[in-house]
């Protein structure tokens, strides 16, 4: 028996060791949901921080370094990286990687999207043709992009699938039961308008059943103008809103100003994994971001 134990512990020695999932997310969060669904299992390379316009990202070679080694890109999708993702998808050289092909997948395909414009016309500004991309500010998104990804997982790396189905089962146990905790603790912010910066808490705002009535932006991807500052403020005194909600990349002087002349708090929200200390996760994110609202409506 001992000597069948030492050649079968000889022959599991001489086996290649079981390589990781090479993910190449383009934004944080859905670099975290893919470690969260595939833990020790996948290598996660995040190509943005959430100090950083997803919109406006330089190619630079060691995003096309990290995409050449890379197994699956998880985008947002929806046109959130098309300044810059498709030029390092293509010139990676990465074939397994390329639109359309399983190593490439898009969150923003398995959601409903919101804000999908009816006509297309760049003198409205950044539209977004296939709609608003900032899906992951709804938790009921989050887990259906999980669902989606944890499957592709799975069939890129198969010898691994009972692992990343597992490991989302367990995600999406505890992130429902997060859920129904946030959303009890959110009810105080139900109706209350606010005004934000850029177009990006939609998707959170709809979900908390917030209203948005402005944004500091003229139009999309415009920066913001005193001209139009100014017409927010006479407006307020007509539809007065509560808050002024920016991201940790947004510049803070525009909701600065709206906040001191109107005396409604300007509220940094995370936006992303990593916007502010506490959003260290998924969870964090989504703990911090409800605590910040609530204080700001008190």
């Amino acid at each position: 028996m001992k000597k069948q134990i030492s050649i079968l512990l000889l022959a599991l020695a001489s086996l290649p060791a079981s390589a990781n999932l090479n993910v190449f997310a383009t934004v944080p969060e859905w670099g975290a949901l893919a470690k969260e669904i595939g833990g020790e299992q996948v290598t996660v390379y995040t190509a943005t921080s959430a100090f950083q316009d997803p919109h406006r990202i330089e190619a630079k070679p060691s995003l096309l370094a990290q995409a050449r080694r890379a197994q699956l890109v998880v985008a947002a999708g929806a046109d959130l990286e098309i300044g810059w993702l498709p030029l390092v998808v293509r010139d990676s050289g990465n074939s397994a990687i390329q639109t359309g092909r399983p190593g490439y997948f898009a969150a923003a395909d398995y959601v409903n999207r919101l804000d999908v414009p009816t006509e297309l016309d760049r003198a409205h500004g950044d539209v977004h043709a296939a709609g608003n991309p900032h899906t992951h500010l709804d938790p009921r998104n989050v887990l259906q992009v999980g669902a989606a990804l944890a499957i592709r997982m799975a069939e890129l790396d198969a010898a691994n699938a009972a692992l990343y189905q597992s490991g989302f089962k367990t995600f999406a146990g505890k992130w429902q039961v997060a859920m129904a905790r946030w959303e009890k603790e959110a009810v105080p912010l139900r109706g209350v308008a606010v005004l934000v910066h850029h177009s990006s808490f939609v998707y959170l705002t709809n979900w908390l059943g917030m209203k948005e009535i402005g944004t500091l932006e003229p139009k999309p991807g415009v920066e913001p103008t005193s001209g139009h500052l100014s017409g927010l403020l006479t407006r307020q005194q007509t539809t007065p809103a509560k808050m002024v909600l920016r991201t940790a990349y947004n510049q803070d002087g525009p909701s600065q100003w709206i906040a001191g002349k109107t005396g409604i708090p300007a509220v940094m929200l995370p936006y992303t994994v990593g916007g502010t200390a506490e959003a260290k996760n998924l969870f964090g994110l989504f703990d911090d971001t409800l605590q910040r609202l609530l204080k700001a409506l008190r």
